[in-house]
């Protein structure tokens, strides 16, 4: 679904800041540093619309996600939900606000409880809220639920280690749509099931997103689930968000360096592209977010490096073009050919670093390398 021109953001985020602190000492314990796992997000995400949140392993993705829902505390920031700033509310009002913002978690075994059968994980949130009418109500709202993610009547006297990774991941869907809400935060919904099963996950979603009217926040580390469902991607690095764009726009002309290395470390489907398509390979590791670069964070590993501006001004997040948030000193000039890349070796030399035998090893395996132009069939 697309979001309706000319309407606010369901969900503003507004620098939003996550510190978690690095404590010491036997006797006393003293705080020596912070981990700056989400430093200074600002996205808007459109009522009905869906936007996808990419980035290696490490890079605060799912702590901004359970930051949004007050899972974690934030360190600073607004979180804007309808209007409201959900960071400072406690207590029954927040309470009641989390109806109206529920999650899906990666890992479908882990998030269901093993000693609950489906019925009673399903009419637990019911119960919680005040919702459903009743027993007789509740029993009609937990079948309906099951037919809305595709599971018989009789799922609800088993127990989640009867079902198979994708029914588990359907069992989570439907608890989090119990309450009816009006966001939905998926993190890494489809990471943990096979190929086909993704494909049927993601279909249930997008079906879900139509009947519902539900909006969408999903994160993901697989540039093809995040292409096929997003209306906008934003791409996070190092706690940072580097790049915006709608979904289209970002796949066919990345402008942001970190962005074009994550494309180029994608395959293509065909060998005679494959084998003559430009590749961008990293010097050195992801840097530590309990100390991180000065300047732009990605500096250290960018191709593109310039010996002024970058290692020491942050770079803002800044419009390029309509709709098009980039955060780059020199993104123009890069997009127009003005400024050439320097190959691994050359910026590993420059900082000082070893480089990996395989170049882009932490690009290539933590996902993204499933092909964004291979097709999701609807099953």
């Amino acid at each position: 679904m697309t979001a309706v021109p000319g309407t606010q953001p369901l969900l503003r985020v507004q620098g939003l800041k996550v510190h978690f602190p690095i404590r010491r000492g036997l006797v006393f314990d003293k705080t020596v540093g912070h981990v700056r796992a989400v430093d200074g997000v600002d996205l808007a995400i459109d009522r009905g619309s869906t936007y996808g949140l990419v980035g290696e392993s490490g890079c605060g993705k799912s702590t901004l996600g359970r930051a949004i829902l007050r899972l974690v505390e934030p360190t600073a920031g607004e979180v804007l939900f309808d209007g409201t700033d959900v960071a400072s509310l406690k207590g029954e009002p927040l309470r009641h606000m989390r109806q109206r913002m529920q999650m899906v978690f990666q890992d479908p075994l882990g998030s269901l409880d093993p000693r609950q059968n489906v019925e009673s994980l399903l009419s637990e949130p019911l119960h919680a809220h005040g919702l459903g009418g009743g027993t007789k109500g509740i029993a009609e709202k937990i079948r309906g639920l099951l037919d809305a993610v595709g599971l018989p009547s009789a799922a609800l006297r088993r127990y989640p280690h009867e079902f198979s990774g994708g029914q588990r991941q359907r069992i989570g869907i439907a608890r989090a749509i119990a309450l009816e809400p009006d966001l939905l935060i998926a993190d890494e919904p489809v990471s943990a099931l096979d190929v086909s099963v993704q494909a049927q996950v993601l279909n249930l979603l997008e079906e879900l997103q139509q009947r519902l009217g539900l909006t969408y926040l999903v994160i993901a580390h697989d540039l093809a689930v995040v292409r096929h469902i997003s209306d906008v991607v934003g791409v996070m690095y190092l706690g940072s968000l580097v790049e915006q764009a709608p979904a289209d726009d970002l796949y066919e002309q990345p402008l942001h360096p970190y962005t074009r290395a994550l494309m180029s470390a994608v395959p293509v489907p065909d060998p005679v592209v494959e084998e003559h398509r430009e590749r961008i390979l990293l010097a050195g590791d992801l840097p530590s977010p309990a100390n991180p670069p000065s300047g732009c964070r990605f500096h250290t590993r960018c191709p593109w490096r310039q010996e002024t501006r970058c290692d020491d001004e942050v770079p803002v997040l800044r419009e390029l073009a309509p709709r098009r948030l980039v955060s780059c000193h020199w993104a123009e000039e890069i997009r127009d050919g003005l400024l050439q890349p320097k190959s691994a070796e050359e910026v590993a030399a420059v900082m000082g670093v070893n480089v990996r035998a395989t170049g882009v090893e932490a690009i290539e395996t933590d996902a993204l390398v499933q092909g964004v132009d291979a097709p999701i069939e609807r099953t």
